[in-house]
Formats: C-alpha cells, sequence, structure tokens
C-alpha cells in the first residue's frame, strides 16, 4: 500500500479569483533585477497621456524567471507556428518593454 501512494502523483489545485481572471491590460514593461530577484512591472500608456500607470508587479527568484523565460519562448514559437510570424515592424522602434541592463532597480 505504501509503494502505491509513492507512486501516485500529487495534485496541485490553482485557484483564480474572479478580479484576478479577467486580466490586466499592459503595453510596457520594465525588468529589473538585484542579487536575488526579478522585478517585473507591467504598466499601461495610453496614446494622448504624459503619464503611465504600473497594473502589475510580479516578482521571481532567479531560477523562476529563467522558467518564466523559457515557458514564454517556448509559447511564442508554438504560436507562431499555429498563427505564423509575429512582426514586430521595426526592430529599433521602441514598444516599450525595457530591460534594466545595470543589475539595479532604478530607485523604486
Amino acid at each position: 500500500m505504501a509503494k502505491q501512494s509513492e507512486n501516485q502523483k500529487r495534485q496541485i489545485r490553482i485557484e483564480i479569483g474572479d478580479d484576478v481572471a479577467d486580466g490586466t491590460y499592459a503595453n510596457l514593461a520594465f525588468i529589473s533585477s538585484n542579487n536575488s530577484e526579478f522585478i517585473l512591472d507591467f504598466a499601461r500608456f495610453l496614446p494622448g497621456n504624459t503619464r503611465g500607470k504600473v497594473a502589475s508587479r510580479v516578482v521571481l527568484t532567479p531560477i523562476h524567471a529563467k522558467a518564466f523565460m523559457k515557458s514564454l519562448t517556448d509559447s511564442v514559437e508554438k504560436y507562431e507556428k499555429n498563427f505564423g510570424q509575429i512582426n514586430a515592424d521595426s526592430t529599433d522602434k521602441n514598444i516599450g518593454f525595457q530591460i534594466n541592463q545595470g543589475g539595479k532597480e532604478d530607485g523604486k
């Protein structure tokens, strides 16, 4: 009997609240890091406004950040296989997604 329970897969149940299920629109992201975490700030900057607003902040450990990057890369590749190449029009066009290369969190 003990052997059977050892071989059973543990099920993890993840729930999502109604306030999160609708999602949050973001068209701008800032990524910063320190020696123990990556900080992803997802923001919204709409035309005609002079200020944007951070809608959500996600903090990840380095190992989870790397796993997230791999998962996102895999998801984009699957998307492009099913729906065609994503064309960003111009590689030098700043669409708002920026990575802080300095390794510090820019005074937040």
